[in-house]
């Protein structure tokens, strides 16, 4: 068994689940959310563009016509999820966000239902059930006011679950029209010009002055962004696409154990019940979906952009 496709899936999601040191770094540094974003999808714009233009400059090449699509995933979707996310780091914790925004497949089971007319049959439900179970678990509602997170973090958190699901349903009309590697490109240029209107460029560009923010951008971007996608596309490409989804499942794992490890995080049982509730429920959606439906949701992780 060629073991290479695992590793690279397994680097992937450990990539992703340590966005948190470069987050927090960041918001050390006096970046606001809304900049962070704007960051993460300049820089790795830029970066993947270089990469798709030295190995192949045809994926590079679209109709202005299908620039809807890009909207969708670029702004609708990229910009709104990752704003959202880093909020929810701010406002809570790394593990709490991240399973928050792993409430996506919930949300991408109810649009599926409503926008594609899949059946909504017992599996899903069950997943729907212990993802809300678990997320109520990871924000400690049950356990009291001093345990509890607040409510802008929830709705912070559970905004980059939605965000993230709108990305697997504009990227499923994307997907009939372009290669994998094209759509997280564009996704992250449209991204990055709708967002510099919004953003306090001037003050962003001063913070750069400093070696450490720029140090701290460039990783946000080269080892949370655009590495961790190459890494997925490489495993995905030998790998079948439902053991490649599930693995990635180790995202919010790792993000649970760095923020225990290095940001002292508070851990408690209900917390660890809520986390592997969540997992549990992303693996069960994906493990047992029909094989029509595995099909189009795993061919969108290919350009998963986390």
């Amino acid at each position: 068994m060629n073991k290479l496709p695992y590793i690279y899936i397994i680097i992937a999601a450990s990539l992703w689940g340590i966005i948190g040191l470069f987050i927090n770094k960041l918001y050390q540094y006096g970046l606001e959310p809304l900049q962070i974003v704007t960051i993460r999808a300049i820089c790795a714009a830029f970066m993947l563009v270089l990469y798709l233009f030295i190995t192949n400059k045809t994926l590079l090449r679209i109709k202005l016509a299908h620039m809807k699509y890009f909207i969708g995933t670029g702004i609708v979707s990229f910009a709104f999820f990752n704003w959202c996310l880093f909020v929810a780091i701010k406002t809570t914790s790394l593990s709490v966000a991240t399973i928050l925004m792993y409430t996506a497949p919930a949300f991408v089971t109810i649009f599926s239902t409503i926008l594609f007319k899949e059946k909504l049959n017992s599996t899903k439900l069950i997943s729907l059930a212990l993802t809300f179970i678990g997320c109520i678990l990871v924000t400690g509602f049950l356990q009291g006011s001093q345990h509890r997170v607040s409510t802008i973090g929830i709705l912070a958190g559970l905004g980059a679950g939605l965000g993230y699901a709108l990305y697997s349903i504009f990227g499923k009309y994307a997907l009939e029209k372009y290669d994998p590697m094209t759509i997280p490109a564009y996704t992250f240029i449209v991204a990055a010009i709708g967002l510099i209107p919004l953003t306090d460029f001037n003050k962003m560009m001063i913070s750069f002055s400093n070696i450490n923010v720029l140090f701290y951008a460039l990783a946000l971007g080269l080892f949370s962004t655009v590495l961790p996608f190459i890494f997925y596309t490489k495993g995905l490409s030998k790998l079948e696409s439902s053991k490649a989804s599930l693995i990635a499942t180790l995202e919010p794992v790792v993000a649970s154990i760095i923020g225990f490890l290095v940001f002292k995080e508070a851990i408690t049982l209900s917390k660890i019940v809520g986390i592997l509730l969540v997992i549990t429920a992303i693996i069960i959606i994906r493990e047992k979906a029909p094989a029509e439906v595995q099909q189009n949701n795993n061919e969108i992780a290919k350009e998963n952009p986390m």
